[in-house]
Formats: C-alpha cells, structure tokens, sequence
C-alpha cells in the first residue's frame, strides 16, 4: 500500500488549503473499513494527531484545530482529505497522512505547510 499526500504548500495567516492523500496497492473493502487520518510535525516537535476518520465516518480533531479543519474521505477514489481554513502559524508543519487497514499502519511521505503571519 502506497499513500501519496499533496496539497501542502504557502499561505499567509487566516487562508485556506486543502490537503489530499491517495491510496494505491489496496483493495476497496480494505479502504473502506479502514481508519485514516492526518498527523503534523513541526520542527522541533513530536509528531501530532491533527484529525482522523473512521470507517462509519465519525471523525476527532486536535483541540487546537476544531472549527476550523475538516476531514474526509472519498471510498470510491480510495482517498482522504483534510479542508484547512483560518490558518495559523502555529499550524506551520509537516503533514502526514495514513490509513490504518488490515490491522497495520500505512503512511505517506508527508507535505510541508508553512503559514506566514
């Protein structure tokens, strides 16, 4: 299973972006019955949840990312989407997406967001 994320990029405080991770090399029943989500690290930092999804569709965020990101997911596409609105530059990171399917964790690479003040 690959993940591949994108989307990352530059933006000024108060901006929005969208960040999407695709799936390959797995079945659908698999993706669809998995778990995935969005961890950050910022420099310095330990790694973070950021925001995850279950397979139902119920959904937890990070308290300091509540209203304003928003997950979700595409079964069909096998991929998963974090909305980032009113960005912060606290929220300067890199982000990493995964999918837990199959009682294993799968990550991507990871894509730098910067939010300049």
């Amino acid at each position: 299973v690959q993940l591949q994320a994108s989307g990352g990029g530059s933006v000024q405080a108060g901006g929005s972006l969208k960040l999407s991770c695709k799936a390959s090399g797995i079945i659908l029943s698999s993706f669809w019955s998995g778990q995935m989500g969005w961890y950050r690290q910022a420099p310095g930092k330990q790694r973070e949840l950021v925001a995850e999804i279950r397979s139902g569709g119920s959904s937890n965020y990070q308290d300091s990312v509540k209203g304003r990101f928003t997950i979700s997911r595409d079964n069909a596409k096998r991929m998963h989407y974090l909305q980032m609105n009113s960005l912060e530059p606290e929220d300067t990171a890199v982000y990493y997406c995964y999918v837990r399917a199959n009682s294993r964790h799968y990550w991507g690479k990871g894509t730098q967001l910067t939010v300049s003040s």
